[in-house]
Parts: structure tokens; C-alpha cells; sequence
């Protein structure tokens, strides 16, 4: 299972308006045991990665998964074959709704992992992969998911994954928050996240219909609380998409100014060791 862990303090700035309170105290996950209950959620399923990793994906598309970028990448950096990484959608209990290798994989640009296991925090605005998958599968079975179309929602947020000790089954929290706007293209939430559940999708009602705000990238503690981390994905995604379509890298937008992220210290650029435990690879302080 692959899952970024990050045991630091964010020194920025927020952009205008600041920190955000939450709105409501985040529900409790809801294990999808029946094949009732996955009704709606389909469109999430496990990514099984050769060596025995796994992370949470989510349909965008018929044949696009969105996924996190360090969820597609070895340990040394390198791009994992598409037809190494298996999608099942809506799987419970060993049984899915649909199934397929990959035929390509795009992950945002920028997005790097040092050759000495490490990685800046920056990288977590970039932690965006989309996978297409080699066979699609039929809007009969399954309706993906829109992408949000304003960057931050300010209601509850909703996150379904495949994580550690329950992977097997989808997990659904139905009510979490919002507790900072971006910083430098970094979110922070307090849904219930854990190993494996990199990649799962961040979702928010837009129109009345569940769209996706951001990815599940990684993981910190704050006075005994994890904080999950995700990325603002709407200009990502039609780079990607169109990284995809026409099966070469394409030039990302130009980013949005704002201070750098550091850690540890506010003028530093204090790197993130990375290390695997059981499979699951996620990132602590040095």
C-alpha cells in the first residue's frame, strides 16, 4: 500500500481570508459491507500495482482514472508501466464492478522523486496522475465522476478510499471539512485517511452532484489528529487529460504565485525523507 506520511508543521502564509474553521465535527467511515450501499460510489476502486502496493483511484472519465502521482512511480523515480497497475472498480469483498489494466499513465509535471528517497513538499501540489485504462468501462455500469468546477469548496467534504486493514472494502466518510484554503496549491482537511488511501478522491457537492475538489496525497499529525493533504486539480487535469489524448508530456500552466511551503523552518526548503513500511510507501520527517 502506498501512502504519503508527513509528520511536520506547514510554516506559510495563507492566501486572503486564513485559516478556515470546521464547519461540522467529521462523521464517522462507513464501511460499504452491501451492494446496496455502493450505489453512488462505483466509480471508486482499488489500484493494484505490481510489487503489492495499492492506492485508491477514482473514474473521471469511462477509461481515465484519477489517481495520486507517487502512487504511479517506483522507488527509484520512475514511471510504473501502465499494464503493471490494475483498476477494480467498486470492489468489495473481492468482488467488482469492473476491471482493467492500464494503457497509459500521465502524472502532473514537476512532480519528482530524488534519487536519495527524498522528496520536497512542494511536490504534494503536484501529486496528480491520471491512468487510462485499456478497456473502458460501460456508462451502463458505472458514472464517473466531474471534476469540481470552483477550486475550494467551503461546505463538508466527502472522501471514500481503500485503506489499510479495510482495503479489501470501500470506506466512505460522508462528512469532513476544509480547515485551510490553498497554500501554494496545498489543501488541508480533517477526513479520516490512512495507508492507502493515497490517490482517493476529495469530493464536494457542485450543482447538486458529488464532483471531485481534490486528491488524497498525504498525511500529518497535529496535536494527535491527522490532517490529510490534497492539491488544488483544476487546472492539472486538462494537461493531463491532454498529455493522455496525444501520448507526449504537455507544458503545465503557469502557477499561481504564492509563498513556497517549507518545513521546519519558514526560509528553508527542508526535504521530506521517504521510507516503505509493509508495503506502504509514505513520507516522515527526518
Amino acid at each position: 500500500m502506498r501512502f504519503a506520511h508527513l509528520a511536520f508543521a506547514l510554516i506559510a502564509a495563507s492566501i486572503a481570508g486564513g485559516s478556515q474553521g470546521a464547519d461540522s465535527l467529521p462523521s464517522e467511515l462507513d464501511r460499504v459491507d452491501r451492494r446496496a450501499e455502493l450505489i453512488g460510489w462505483e466509480a471508486v476502486g482499488r489500484l493494484d500495482i505490481a510489487g503489492g502496493t495499492t492506492c485508491t483511484g477514482a473514474l473521471i472519465e469511462q477509461d481515465i482514472v484519477l489517481t495520486a502521482a507517487h502512487c504511479v512511480i517506483d522507488d527509484a523515480g520512475r514511471k510504473i508501466d501502465a499494464d503493471k497497475i490494475i483498476f477494480r472498480a467498486g470492489l468489495r469483498n473481492g468482488e467488482f464492478i469492473a476491471a482493467s489494466k492500464g494503457r497509459a499513465v500521465a502524472y502532473a509535471a514537476g512532480f519528482t522523486q530524488e534519487p536519495d528517497g527524498q522528496i520536497s513538499p512542494d511536490n504534494i501540489a503536484r501529486d496528480v496522475a491520471l491512468i487510462q485504462l485499456d478497456k473502458p468501462v460501460a456508462r451502463a455500469l458505472i458514472l464517473p465522476f466531474p471534476i469540481h468546477r470552483v477550486r475550494t469548496s467551503r461546505g463538508e467534504l466527502m472522501v471514500a478510499s481503500y485503506g489499510r486493514g479495510r482495503n479489501a472494502t470501500l470506506s466512505v466518510q460522508r462528512a469532513c471539512n476544509v480547515l485551510d484554503k490553498y497554500r501554494s496549491g496545498v489543501m488541508t482537511f480533517d477526513c479520516d485517511i490512512t495507508y492507502g488511501s493515497s490517490g482517493s478522491p476529495v469530493l464536494a457537492y457542485d450543482g447538486g452532484r458529488l464532483a471531485v475538489v481534490s486528491v488524497v496525497s498525504a498525511l500529518r499529525q497535529e496535536g494527535g489528529k491527522k490532517i490529510g493533504l490534497g492539491m488544488d486539480i483544476l487546472d492539472i487535469i486538462p494537461v493531463l487529460r491532454r498529455e493522455i489524448a496525444l501520448g507526449s508530456p504537455q507544458l503545465p500552466p503557469k502557477p499561481v504565485v504564492t509563498r513556497r511551503i517549507s518545513v521546519g523552518a519558514a526560509k528553508s526548503d527542508t526535504k521530506i525523507g521517504a521510507r516503505t513500511v509493509g508495503g506502504a510507501k509514505f513520507l516522515s520527517s527526518n
